[in-house]
């Protein structure tokens, strides 16, 4: 059984790492040939491609300038610690022990606008690039023709690789989901989703549910879950299975 989850904007690159295992990200020199089309981008067009503020986009051409592999240790940060968004409050990898780490190495993939897809454990350089941006680039309009039928592949090959049931498990948003191909994936994909009370209805509220993907992440690695029904058993901060409001791939938690 395999995972995947979305990056986040927020990265943390200041706060120590304990950490002393690290891998490389596979595609190094798609992102490299990535890297070279956005140097050649000036702040403003950087601010009109992501749709950010002119600080926010020069200090991502500034990024852009200094991003330069081979990466180390001491130039870059493990993935899965150098994001700091929602999903990641959620997970706390920081304070996932060294057997964890490991596991989820095998069984957890972070979808990448520019990496493609990473392991937890891939080293990273700052940087900032959604899977939706549309860079029109040598093979087309946007991100999801750069990466074309590629990240379908390494996924399929990544649950294949995986142990326990050959399924995959969504946490990832639909823009970053949408790279993957899903439906053309050689297996089961179950996309649980979260819903909080609000006015005596349901809904999905954004925050909650980026943060309760990041705790279902924590829980199926602590619990190194090998079946897609070990989620049901998922109960942290209130969320608790309701079989009535999901379908047989779409799985609702609810807190009310």
């Amino acid at each position: 059984m395999f995972l995947l989850i979305s990056p986040a904007k927020t990265l943390d690159f200041k706060t120590p790492v304990a950490v002393s295992r690290f891998s490389e990200p596979d595609w190094l020199a798609e992102s490299a040939a990535l890297m070279a089309q956005l140097r050649t981008l000036s702040p403003a067009e950087v601010a009109s491609l992501m749709g950010i503020s002119d600080a926010l986009a020069a200090l991502n051409v500034a990024r852009y300038a200094e991003w330069s592999p081979p990466f180390t240790p001491e130039n870059a940060k493990q993935a899965v610690l150098a994001f700091a968004g929602d999903v990641y409050e959620g997970l706390e990898a920081r304070t996932l022990s060294a057997a964890d780490l490991d596991w989820a190495q095998g069984h957890l993939g972070i979808l990448s606008g520019l990496h493609g897809l990473l392991r937890p454990l891939d080293l990273i350089q700052p940087y900032r690039l959604e899977m939706g941006a549309r860079l029109v680039n040598p093979r087309g309009k946007d991100l999801y023709a750069w990466w074309g039928t590629l990240l379908r592949d390494a996924v399929a090959a990544a649950v294949a690789a995986s142990s326990g049931e050959a399924c995959l498990i969504n946490l990832a948003s639909e823009e970053y989901f949408k790279a993957v191909r899903g439906k053309a994936l050689p297996c089961p994909v179950i996309q649980p989703v979260f819903e909080d009370e609000k006015n005596g209805q349901f809904k999905v509220v954004s925050f909650y549910a980026k943060r309760a993907r990041g705790l279902m992440t924590r829980h199926v690695i602590e619990t190194r879950a090998e079946s897609p029904e070990t989620l049901k058993t998922f109960d942290r901060e209130g969320y608790v299975f309701t079989p009535a409001a999901s379908t047989e791939t779409v799985w609702v938690f609810r807190r009310g």
